[in-house]
């Protein structure tokens, strides 16, 4: 028998939530703010089942988005760059900077960063890397805007907020949008502006409906259904 945890059972008796109903956006955000509060900042995630077939090359879905507000968490990014671009990274703040070695210290097993975004010339290195960083969706891609040569640029807008986003094999998003201890504003702001951003990424392919269920959730949250046209 699946066991039910106290606090999802709690969540459950908050006044005004009922289990998959739709909400408008801004009532969604009020319900999910009256679940009780676990002892650290939880992330708010926000997830969204398209109506798309992954499988079919003219149907994916990838890419990246700077949120108005932000996530909220301090991000450990890595970028593979030599010379000027490696000086460039560094300059914006990227947590390690490397070439060879920096390869080598992955391919080892370490992933304890959030982000990994290499200059174009730095692929010869990177491409071998895919068993290790393609699992854990850390790979770099121009699609997700961290192959680049604008590797400053790079670093300074993921620092700050930038998401990278892919739908998975049944065609689901799931991107963080922010964390508990945000404003109601801020997260309506973070939401607005990633479903109008996958709006407009809409694969011209995908017929009928595109938005099949969106949801949000805290770490140790049910989900609210949210009401998207």
């Amino acid at each position: 028998m699946k066991h039910t945890g106290k606090r999802i059972k709690a969540a459950r008796e908050v006044p005004g939530y009922v289990p998959h109903k739709r909400y408008p956006l801004a009532e969604a955000i009020s319900v999910l703010g009256r679940f009780p509060k676990a002892k650290f900042d939880e992330t708010v995630e926000l997830s969204v089942r398209l109506g798309v077939d992954p499988t079919k090359s003219d149907q994916g879905v990838r890419g990246s988005v700077s949120l108005p507000k932000g996530i909220g968490k301090q991000r450990t990014v890595v970028v593979f760059a030599e010379g000027d671009a490696a000086r460039e990274a560094q300059e914006a703040g990227a947590d390690v900077v490397g070439t060879e070695d920096l390869a080598k210290r992955i391919n080892d097993g370490w992933v304890a960063f959030d982000v990994c975004i290499a200059h174009p010339a730095m692929m010869r290195h990177v491409g071998k890397l895919g068993k290790v960083l393609g699992p854990t969706g850390k790979m770099p891609s121009p699609k997700s805007g961290t192959v680049t040569d604008k590797v400053g640029q790079a670093v300074r807008e993921f620092k700050a907020g930038k998401v990278e986003y892919r739908a998975d094999a049944g065609g689901n998003v799931h991107v963080p949008v922010g964390k508990r201890s945000f404003t109601e504003a801020e997260l309506v702001a973070n939401v607005n502006h990633m479903i109008e951003h996958l709006r407009a990424v809409r694969p011209a392919a995908v017929k009928g409906v595109y938005f099949r269920k969106v949801s949000l959730s805290a770490t140790m949250s049910p989900g609210v259904a949210v009401d998207v046209v």
